[in-house]
């Protein structure tokens, strides 16, 4: 998966994180591994811009997504196999965000994230102008903002184990535990 993420909002961003939401929630969709996303971080005045310009509708928001015009559920008629595709951008406003974030007493990087998983299922079709569709997608995002955060959670704590694990066979004069995987066991 290849993406690409520009700030251009002034704001400092956890890109990393949101490098990772994205990621996440594109494998979670079974997106095809090789696929393409655009991220691109913007102050209000130009996510007002984008507002007007593109939905008719005055003020900055916290995200909008543009999904390429072919990408199509079942793929072209005429391809052959479903393979890598540009899935669209993403546009973040942080500063918006982090208002947002504020007023709802959750964190910084907890909206980031929030909304990046938010912009690549608006890039995947779906949408929430209607009760049903507002259900259907926001259930999905919450179900993968949950799986989100159990898998870093699950990874932190693998990191901790094996930081442990150096640390007692460092201490213990196991420091170079690599030598012992290159020598010979036969006999010649």
């Amino acid at each position: 998966m290849s993406i690409e993420l520009a700030n251009e909002s002034g704001v400092e961003v956890p890109a990393d994180l949101i490098i990772s939401a994205a990621r996440f929630a594109v494998a979670a969709m079974d997106v095809h591994p090789a696929a393409e996303l655009s991220i691109l971080c913007v102050d209000q005045d130009a996510m007002a811009d984008m507002h007007m310009q593109w939905m008719d509708l005055p003020g900055p928001t916290d995200v909008m997504s543009f999904p390429m015009d072919e990408l199509a559920p079942g793929g072209r008629p005429d391809a052959a196999e479903p393979g890598p595709a540009i899935l669209g951008d993403i546009v973040l406003c942080p500063e918006f965000a982090a208002e947002q974030a504020k007023s709802a007493r959750r964190s910084f990087e907890h909206e980031l994230s929030m909304l990046t998983i938010h912009g690549v299922l608006h890039l995947l079709g779906y949408d929430h102008a209607e009760p049903e569709e507002e259900k259907e997608m926001f259930g999905l995002q919450n179900r993968i903002l949950e799986d989100f955060y159990a898998d870093r959670h699950r990874q932190a704590q693998q990191r901790r184990q094996s930081d442990r694990d150096t640390r007692l066979l460092t201490n213990i004069g196991f420091t170079d535990l690599t030598a012992g995987d290159n020598a010979s066991t036969e006999d010649e």
